[in-house]
């Protein structure tokens, strides 16, 4: 501070005439009232006019220099008043001149002096209490100041003790980094009453990471800013810090002097956990002054108004234990005398809210700067040493300019530093060289064998070395072990400061004499002063914690692991914040290394023990395994790879480094700086590859040249891709000089660069020596045309290139020509890419052989959005010219006018052009079109040319196709003109159009749609057409036509011969084709479409006059084309005189139900129809024939047709010749339609059925339906009013006078029933009742069997109802038994009880010892079958079955009658002498049942047929049996239990059985030879199944078949044989086939499962002749193939019965299934036909052979892998099946589109009630639709 003045008159306007200059600058920064005050301070004669002062910049600069110019000359009391309010008003002003003012003015006065104007008037800002104390306040500020100052000139003292060089801060280099703001914060300048709150303005952004500059430089301006500067650890943050502490004391530095200067730590600051004001913060944790509380005060308010005058140091934010807060939004300020945590004081100096206006320097690592993202004004990072400074800090560490010993040792440990990568990386941290140097000496001094040991590659080269240095430390262990376990404490408790108590005294010395611990200076919360140790460097606690990690067993196995991680580069918010450096398992993964394991084990032994060894060896092997996994990882981003390949590298294992690269081909690190270390870790990994090569992708890297040298050994490096901004031309000279040594380089990437064509020439030199080049990349870079041309001169010297991409490298089309040219040099070029300058890429072909000039194929080139003038096409079209042949030539983009056109097309004819030139958007307009309209008559080879000028639909398309085939004569080739899209074509342009044509008339493609022709120009086109003589197709559609082009189009048609096609679409102002045929068999039927058109009743007339003149058969097609009243009136008027017309299309045309009634009259006024089929928007059809039709069909569904329009429709169809299908299904005739329509029917001739579906109809049109049975050719009525409502009436088609009734799910009452009594009563011919599940219980079925009166002499009834079951089922045979007595037949099987009645009342007998007459029924037949019946529950039966003498059949099978069933049946028999047939079938095993029956069957005398299938026969019972056998003519006695002594007793008793006729029976080895010897005498056998032989197939098992067989011969009389299960296989089939001549009668064969081959089928099938009366053939599951098929062709025609046909599960082939069709073609009696999975999916053939069978009722084609072509041909078919009711599709290929055919055509077929489509290829949710439109579609498993 100056010496204070006295306040003399000399000396101050002495100092106010010194001080002018920066008086004035400082009252220009000032508020206008402050100059306002100030000059009023001036009398007014001095020149002084407050009206004159503005806020303009001039007149307050005049009005202050006249201030201060009056004052200089003014007295010295008037001087001093002015200084002294100088001093109150002006902010801001420099502490060294405010003090001297004051000292010169003196202290103000209460008063005024008279001889000047007071400056403590009412207007004066500044109270006279302030004016007397701010004196003091300063003076104390200048001491506390002064006192600070002496402090750190005192810390720098300590501290510069043990520097090695002088620390400068020009020496002290930074690059700038962007701050990232985050937000913008808010403007903090402060008014003029918020004294000393001014902060500057932020300079905005700092430039490039690499901009370089000094410390000092960069500190120049930030004051009254938030500063951070980054550095890593031990780059010298603190050390930088205290130095520019010292210099602020001395007066330099870019901090002032005058402002207070406030260094805190933040490793001192986290040990202030209680709240403090700032006060506190201040004088209890850095200086407190001397003096009491008044003099803190006075210092506190000082800084409070003048906080831009301090500046706060906060050093090592990375060592805090809080976290800074942000305030996004401006917060108040906060109170500083208020107590806040420490974080929150910080928090408050960064946000502004404490001391706004004062400068912040922050120090921090990289990764901390995120928390001050938004809060930093400006930031710098620490640059690390180059090579120059280490070599100097080593120099000056050795003290190499003293003796010659230092000297030596200096220069060595120089050389030892600089030749090794690690160390010499380590060293460009000041920190880590200081440390670098500490070992080398002590390596150096210890002996000249340590010193060579050290000096070996080893040891320079690995970082693990640095614990072999630990050898000299042996006699220490224990004091080792200890600080490794302080080391490790440290890093799990996050601790680096270590008290003096923490440390034990011996270890502590040693660590210090050692330099492992520095001494910090700490002081406790409370102030005091205490002793503090760190280590030298986090990096050594690391290290030291790491080797705990591999010598102590207290770190176990898991922790390990836990702490096992790799290091990432890149920093995020989310990141948990450490003090440390992350690098603990670089430590651990050199100490892992086999190098280490002597040294581990020496200091593992006092922690583990004897077996070190082992334990070491284990931790080593965890650590690698640990490694291994990471390796394996696939979720390692680029920085984590590298951190992997650093591993690798410390640990020195090759088998490691293999497997990090062993699923990475390709390294990527992507923004991240890459150190020389860095690379040659990455080299390390490389290498270990070998021969097999890896990539390096560096994108956006900052990298040094140094770096590029050490890239050099990456050897086995395949691939180099360089992106980023930061590589220029230098970068790519050093890289050219190390491409030739990477000899396997295959792709090169120098993308995204800053590369010009300097560095492309160094490049292209280095490359040529790369000949195993294959990718280069060089886009997006500044190469020029220049550039561009050295890169072509590399093509023909590189034989394995590739691809080469050039784009965006600010080129012009010069650089295009140099491409081209290379063509003509380079024949492997395939491909020139170039899209205006985005894209240039060259593409090679890999195949080609240059000596000979061949390639595979020819090379195509893409010239995209290029500006090409006149001149340039000129030289491209001659570059293109001497290209060799090309495919494809892409030139789109252009923009052209018809000049450039015009030269392209002049040279085009020259162009060796194979395949295609494309011209999109480089013709734009009509003349442009013309000319390219000529190539297809001047280029011989062009085919197509396609042009769609640019319009609001889309851009420019030009596409010219070429032959490919230049030998062949043009006029032999067809060609194709297309102008679609907006060609803006007009009927002036159609001449040129022709006239560029030329002679061209081998056009065959003709597209001129989307113009404006109109009309008028259609008439010129048709003129044109006789010169078209190869025209196949001509679209003119959206040119503007109307009506009157129709009509001229349909006139066209029929006179054009080769014109057969018309499709128009409204009204000829959108679609309009025409379509040739110059094929005379193809001309037969010509179409007319008119769709989607609005017809007016002329239109249609007009329509169809011009084309009733076709002479060829005609299709006239208006679909969606609204057919209103009058319209379809005039339709029918003219359709009598189109006696062409086939078929006329009205789908979705049909607008009322009026309108369609009105085309049902078509039936009447043209004799042609055939048929009709009209649905309200929906397929829609009439179709006519050339001879007047017999028979036609009508269907009429989906209207709202009533009973009111129906008698219109019947008069119609009363006018109709015979109709065989009417269909008026989903109407809304209701019940009284329904009858209406039952009532017309006599009136209507119809011969096949009526469908009336979905009509809402109820009960009493249930009833209506039933009594249109009494019309005469009504043969069958189904009615069901379920959840699909049906109503078909079948008409008698095949002769036969019976008829039948179906009513299901009715819901039928008693009233409903006694009408249905009355109606079967009215009709005699009504044979047959259905009545199925209409919730009818038992009395009222009862009652309705009762009131029947029917005059037939046999009537059925079937009737299903749930409840029919068990109990109630025999309940209910008894109620009906004893209400009607002319049952002849009742029989209950499962829900379903069949009657059979017949008109004979009943029969009546006397007694034998009665007078009176027994009531008797004339029941011939009851049955119970498989209903749940119990013997318990038979009890009823019993009086009502001793009351039917007639009984001649007892059917109880099926059941679980038990014992008590047999007992019941032991009750009844006696008393039915006539029964002749029992059937018992057994569900489940009964021993004793028929033990206990078998008497009372032995008494039986009147039985002949037994069926005991299921039984068990104990051996107590079989010679019962065999009494009973003799006398029965049918016995089934299949899948009984018995002994094999009962088995051959009974086998032995059938040859008793002379009268024997039906046989069903398993055999095993002795029954068979028994049965053998009975079939001898037994002659009588009709039907034989002899199925389940239990036996292993064998030699002598086909021979005990054979002899089977063989015994045959004499039965003559067969009717049925079934064979199941044999395995004869063909020594069998040939002994069958000498037996099938015999057997003439046969009716039934069953050969299933008998492994027949194709040639003894062939030969079976052949034999099958002689069998006329065949019914059934049933030989599934054999080896059948096409030999047999072709024998069925021949045979099964001449079988006509034959009704079921079962050849499933063979091997028959397509030509099979071709025979097949032919002889199903002739089975017109047959019903059912299974082909489940018989090997072949080429089905259509017998898919339409069914056709031929109109008695076909189930068809199964499962499991054949069938396709869609199956199901459309069955869909063609099931029309004509009517009484087709299944169809199996199961497991098949059927796609969505076969199954919505089937669809379709279930739409003509209501008597189909299943197809099955599970497994089929069609997606659930298209099945669910199908599924909702029909439900007989199935798609289920079930």
């Amino acid at each position: 501070m100056d010496e204070e003045l006295d306040p003399g008159d000399k000396n101050v306007n002495f100092v106010l005439a010194q001080e002018s200059s920066e008086l004035f600058h400082i009252l220009s920064n000032q508020p206008l009232t402050v100059v306002m005050e100030l000059c009023q301070m001036m009398p007014s004669s001095a020149g002084w006019n407050p009206d004159h002062l503005t806020s303009s910049d001039t007149s307050v600069t005049e009005h202050i220099k006249a201030l201060l110019e009056y004052f200089r000359a003014a007295n010295a009391a008037d001087c001093r008043n002015f200084l002294q309010s100088v001093c109150m008003l002006c902010e801001n002003i420099p502490m060294h001149l405010e003090s001297m003012l004051m000292s010169v003015a003196g202290y103000p006065n209460s008063g005024c002096e008279s001889s000047g104007p007071c400056v403590t008037n009412e207007t004066s800002s500044s109270p006279p209490s302030e004016q007397l104390i701010k004196r003091p306040r300063i003076d104390h500020w200048e001491q506390y100041i002064n006192a600070v100052m002496n402090l750190l000139q005192k810390k720098w003292e300590r501290l510069s003790e043990h520097l090695v060089r002088v620390v400068q801060l020009e020496n002290v280099w930074v690059s700038l980094r962007m701050a990232n703001r985050g937000r913008d914060r808010p403007d903090q300048t402060p008014g003029s009453a918020d004294r000393g709150s001014r902060t500057p303005e932020p300079d905005g952004d700092y430039g490039s990471f690499e901009s370089r500059l000094t410390l000092e430089t960069f500190l120049q301006e930030c004051t009254g800013k938030v500063t951070v500067v980054v550095g890593q650890t031990g780059s010298g943050k603190t050390l930088v810090m205290s130095c520019l502490g010292q210099q602020w004391a001395q007066g330099l530095g870019p901090i002032p002097s005058s402002y207070l200067f406030i260094l805190l730590e933040f490793r001192q600051l986290n040990l202030l956990s209680q709240p403090l004001s700032l006060s506190e913060l201040l004088f209890r944790h850095y200086l407190s002054p001397t003096g009491g509380e008044d003099k803190k005060r006075a210092i506190m308010d000082y800084l409070l108004s003048n906080p831009e005058q301090s500046c706060w140091v906060l050093d090592g934010y990375d060592e805090f234990h809080s976290k800074l807060t942000k305030e996004e939004v401006r917060r108040d300020l906060l109170n500083p005398e208020h107590p806040l945590p420490i974080a929150d004081l910080i928090s408050g100096l960064l946000n502004r809210q404490l001391l706004p206006g004062c400068t912040v320097l922050v120090t921090c690592r990289h990764r901390d700067v995120m928390d001050l993202e938004g809060l930093s004004d400006k930031v710098g990072q620490l640059l690390e040493w180059d090579r120059n400074e280490i070599k100097e800090y080593v120099n000056s560490f050795f003290g190499v300019s003293g003796d010659s010993v230092n000297r030596a040792l200096g220069t060595r440990a120089a050389d030892l530093l600089l030749s090794s990568q690690h160390l010499l990386a380590m060293s460009s941290l000041p920190a880590l060289c200081n440390i670098c140097c500490i070992c080398l000496n002590h390596l150096l001094l210890t002996s000249e064998e340590e010193a060579k040991r050290t000096d070996t590659a080893e040891s320079t080269r690995h970082p693990q070395s640095t614990v072999l240095g630990l050898d000299s430390l042996a006699q220490y262990r224990s004091e080792l072990c200890e600080l490794t376990c302080l080391a490790w404490r440290g890093l799990e408790e996050s601790k680096i400061l270590f008290m003096e108590k923490d440390i034990p005294q011996d270890v502590l010395e040693l660590s210090v004499r050692t330099g492992l611990l520095s001494q910090v200076e700490l002081r406790l919360e409370d102030g005091m002063p205490v002793k503090a140790y760190a280590f030298i460097h986090l990096t050594m606690q690391e290290f030291l914690a790491a080797l705990r990690i591999m010598t102590s067993n207290d770190v176990s196995d898991m922790h390990l692991k836990k702490r096992f991680s790799l290091k990432t580069r890149w920093t995020t918010k989310s990141d948990q914040r450490t003090v440390f450096t992350d690098s603990l398992h670089l430590y651990v993964c050199g100490l892992a290394s086999s190098h280490c394991t002597s040294t581990l084990v020496k200091l593992a032994r006092p922690s583990v023990g004897a077996g070190a060894q082992i334990w070491v060896q284990k931790r080593q092997a965890l650590v690698l395994k640990l490694l291994k996994t990471l390796c394996h990882s696939t979720t390692l981003t680029g920085p984590k790879i590298l951190e992997l390949c650093r591993c690798a590298q410390e640990s020195q294992d090759q088998q490691l480094a293999k497997q990090v690269v062993a699923a990475r081909p390709t390294l990527e690190l992507r923004n991240i700086r890459l150190l020389p270390n860095d690379i040659d870790a990455l080299a390390f990994v490389v290498n270990s590859v070998g021969d097999n090569g890896i990539g390096l992708d560096f994108g956006a890297c900052s990298m040094e040249l140094e770096c590029v040298d050490v890239l050099s050994r990456c050897r086995s490096v395949h691939q180099l891709s360089f992106r980023s901004r930061k590589y220029g031309d230098k970068f790519a000279e050093k890289l050219a000089s190390i491409l030739p040594e990477f000899k396997n380089l295959r792709k090169l990437e120098f993308c995204g660069a800053s590369l010009t064509a300097v560095g492309a020439a160094s490049l292209a030199s280095a490359l040529q020596t790369c000949t195993n080049l294959t990718e280069m990349n060089l886009s997006d870079n500044n190469l020029n045309d220049e550039g561009i041309k050295y890169i072509t001169g590399l093509f023909t010297k590189l034989p394995r290139l590739a691809s080469v991409m050039l784009g965006r490298n600010n080129s012009s089309l010069k650089a295009l020509d140099y491409l081209i040219g290379e063509m003509s040099s380079c024949l492997n070029i395939q491909h020139v890419k170039a899209d205006g300058i985005k894209e240039v890429t060259v593409t090679f072909s890999q195949h080609s052989d240059i000596n000979s000039h061949k390639t595979q194929s020819e090379p195509t080139i893409s010239l995209l959005n290029q500006n090409w003038s006149r001149t340039e096409m000129q030289r491209l079209a001659k570059s293109l010219v001497h290209c060799p042949p090309l495919s494809v030539v892409d030139l789109s983009g252009g923009q052209w006018d018809v000049d450039i056109l015009k030269t392209l097309a002049r040279f085009l004819p020259k162009f060796k052009i194979t395949k295609e030139i494309i011209l999109n958007n480089s013709c734009s307009s009509v003349e442009g079109l013309v000319v390219l309209t000529a190539l297809l008559s001047k280029c011989p080879a062009v085919l197509d040319l396609r042009i769609r000028l640019k319009s609001s639909q889309g851009p420019t398309l030009v596409s010219i196709d070429f032959s490919g085939e230049r030998a062949k004569p043009a006029n032999k080739l067809s060609k194709t003109l297309w102008y679609s899209q907006r060609c803006h074509l007009m009927p002036a342009h159609l001449d040129k159009v022709w006239r560029s044509l030329g002679t061209s008339s081998d056009l065959t493609v003709l597209d001129l749609s989307n113009n404006s022709l109109g009309n008028k120009s259609l008439r010129k086109l048709l003129d044109v057409l006789p010169h078209l003589h190869s025209i196949q197709e001509i679209n003119v559609s959206n040119n503007g036509m109307c009506m009157d082009g129709v009509v001229t189009l349909a006139e066209a048609l029929c006179f054009h011969n080769n014109l057969t096609q018309i499709h128009i679409s409204n009204g000829g102002r959108e679609q309009v084709i025409l379509k040739f045929c110059s094929d005379k068999s193809n001309q037969e039927l010509k179409i007319f479409r008119l769709n989607k058109s609005s017809l007016l009743p002329s239109d249609i007339t007009a329509l169809c006059k011009k084309l009733a003149q076709c002479p060829h058969h005609l299709e006239l097609d208006l679909s969606h084309s609204p057919l209103t009243d009058h319209v379809t009136k005039n339709l029918l008027k003219v359709l009598p005189k189109m006696g062409s017309l086939r078929r006329l299309n009205v789908s979705h045309s049909i607008t009322s139900t009026t309108a369609a009634l009105m085309l049902v009259t078509s039936l009447t006024v043209s004799h042609w129809v055939t048929s009709i089929d009209l649905r309200p928007q929906n397929e829609s059809f009439i179709h006519f024939d050339s001879v007047k039709a017999e028979q036609v069909s009508c269907r009429l569904t989906h209207f709202d047709l009533n009973s009111h329009n129906l008698n219109e429709l019947v008069n119609i169809l009363q006018q109709c010749p015979e109709i065989s299908v009417l269909d008026l299904s989903n109407n809304q005739l209701q019940d009284e339609g329904m009858k209406l329509l039952v009532d017309s029917l006599p009136r209507i001739k119809i011969t096949s059925y009526i469908n009336l579906s979905n009509n809402s109809l109820t009960q009493q049109g249930v009833l209506a339906a039933a009594s249109a049975l009494c019309t005469c050719n009504v043969s069958g009525i189904e009615v069901s009013l379920g959840a699909e409502e049906r109503c078909l009436f079948w008409f008698r088609q095949y002769g036969g006078c019976e008829k039948m009734l179906s009513v299901q799910e009715g819901s039928l009452k008693r009233e409903h029933l006694v009408g249905l009594a009355e109606i079967v009563s009215k009709c005699p011919s009504l044979t047959k009742l259905v009545l199925k599940e209409n919730l009818l219980p038992s009395e009222s079925i009862a009652d309705f069997v009762k009131l029947l009166n029917f005059s037939q002499s046999v009537f059925s009834i079937s009737i299903e109802e749930s409840w029919v079951r068990a109990e109630e089922a025999v309940r209910l045979v008894c109620r009906c038994l004893e209400l009607c007595d002319n049952i002849q037949i009742i029989r209950v099987h499962q829900t379903t009880v069949h009657l059979c009645l017949v008109r004979s009342a009943e029969v009546t007998a006397v007694s034998a010892d009665s007078a009176d007459p027994v009531h008797t029924l004339s029941t011939e037949k009851i049955g119970l079958v498989d209903c749940a019946v119990q013997g318990h529950q038979l009890a009823p039966m019993r009086s009502i079955i001793q009351s039917c003498p007639l009984l001649t059949e007892l059917d109880l099978s099926y059941n679980s009658l038990g014992r008590e069933g047999a007992e019941f049946l032991c009750s009844v028999l006696p008393s039915l002498p006539n029964l002749t047939s029992l059937s018992i079938v057994s569900k489940e095993t009964c021993p004793d049942m028929l033990e206990k029956l078998s008497q009372a069957l032995l008494h039986s005398t009147s039985i002949q047929n037994i069926n005991l299938s299921g039984h068990v026969i104990q051996d107590t019972t079989a010679p019962i049996m065999t009494r009973i056998l003799p006398r029965l003519r049918s016995i089934n006695l299949s899948c009984c239990e018995l002994s094999a002594t009962g088995r051959r007793q009974l086998t032995q008793a059938l040859d008793q059985c002379v009268t024997l006729e039906r046989l069903c029976l398993d055999l095993d080895e002795d029954s068979r030879v028994c049965l053998e010897q009975a079939l001898k005498k037994i002659n009588s056998i009709r039907s034989l199944k002899l199925n389940r032989i239990p036996t292993v197939k064998g030699p002598s098992d086909v021979n005990s078949v054979l002899d089977l067989l063989t015994v045959m011969e004499g039965l003559t009389r067969m009717e049925e044989i079934e064979l199941e299960g044999w395995r004869m296989a063909d020594r069998g089939a040939e002994q069958l086939t000498r037996l099938l001549h015999i057997w003439t009668e046969l009716r039934r064969i069953s050969l299933s499962k008998n492994s027949i081959s194709d040639q003894s089928g062939d030969k079976l099938v052949e034999a099958l002749i002689g069998c006329s009366h065949l019914e059934e053939l049933r030989l599934s599951r054999n080896c059948l193939g096409d030999l047999t098929a072709a024998r069925m062709a021949l045979v099964l025609p001449s079988l006509p019965r034959i009704t079921v046909l079962d050849i499933s599960e063979n091997s028959i082939g397509n030509e099979g299934s071709e025979s097949l069709s032919k002889a199903i073609m002739c089975m017109k009696n047959l019903t059912r036909i299974n082909l489940t999975s018989v090997g072949t999916s080429e089905l259509c053939a017998v898919a339409a052979s069914l056709a031929h069978c109109p008695l076909i009722q189930d068809v199964g084609l499962g499991w054949n892998n069938c396709h869609d072509n199956v199901a459309l041909e069955l869909a063609k078919v099931l029309p004509l099946c009517q009484k087709l009711t299944r169809i199996d599709l199961e497991s098949n290929s059927v796609s969505v589109c076969g199954a919505e055919a089937l669809a379709k055509a279930l739409q003509c077929c209501p008597g189909l009630r299943l197809i099955r489509l599970w497994r089929n290829k069609v997606p659930a949710i298209d099945a669910e639709k199908l599924r909702k439109k029909d439900r007989r579609l199935n798609f289920s498993s079930t």
